[in-house]
């Protein structure tokens, strides 16, 4: 069982404002590309999609939603009216934030034993009228060079990091933009296509369980 981390150990974040057009149909075309590179390395298979609402002069109204996928792909050309049908009716002029992408992805245990994960990988775009973007984060330790308890696994690490790295790679060349490494963690923080590497003493990394997980 994995130990998720109530932040991210590591982010990734495009600005896609020369590449992409904004507005959601656009967004979830993009999310559509960006998940077929990551259902290609079993990094993610999108099931659900959740955002919040929120309203230009009032910011978040503490309104969420989620609509399942069930087997309709990501661009296919009725998913915007569905989630646009899900706008509160107390709040007709309600826009949507950045949609979640929710699913599985596949691990690896030092045995090369297989795992399914729920969110493993978590990709989120924005719908947003004003600047498109995308952003890939993750909160498990098997794409770092120890667990969270500082114990180095690099069989682990292994089995699990170069597909991350993969992916990242092809994810920018699918977008035609380099992906910005996101802010530093208490967790970890991304550097090129990987994590940054801890700092080894005594034969282990830092101790990062000392703060509660979500």
């Amino acid at each position: 069982m994995l130990t998720r981390a109530p932040k991210e150990c590591g982010s990734w974040f495009w600005d896609l404002d020369d590449v992409a057009e904004p507005g959601l149909e656009s967004a979830l075309r993009t999310a559509a590309r960006m998940g077929a590179v990551l259902r290609k390395h079993a990094l993610l298979e999108p099931a659900s999609l959740a955002w919040h609402w929120f309203q230009v002069g009032k910011g978040g109204l503490g309104i969420h939603s989620r609509l399942d996928l069930g087997r309709r792909p990501l661009d296919d050309p009725a998913l915007p009216d569905a989630l646009r049908a899900c706008r509160p009716s107390g709040h007709p002029r309600a826009e949507m934030g950045g949609l979640l992408v929710l699913g599985s992805g596949a691990w690896f245990d030092a045995n090369g034993t297989r795992h399914d994960e729920y969110r493993l990988v978590e990709l989120m775009v924005s719908p947003d009228e004003i600047g498109p973007s995308a952003e890939l984060s993750v909160h498990h330790d098997v794409w770092g060079r120890c667990d969270f308890r500082g114990d180095p696994h690099p069989a682990v690490h292994a089995a699990n990091a170069p597909r991350l790295t993969s992916a990242l790679q092809e994810l920018d060349q699918l977008l035609g933009v380099d992906a910005e490494p996101g802010e530093p963690t208490y967790y970890g923080q991304a550097e090129g296509y990987g994590l940054r590497a801890p700092d080894i003493i005594d034969g282990r990394g830092p101790d990062l369980t000392d703060s509660a997980y979500g």
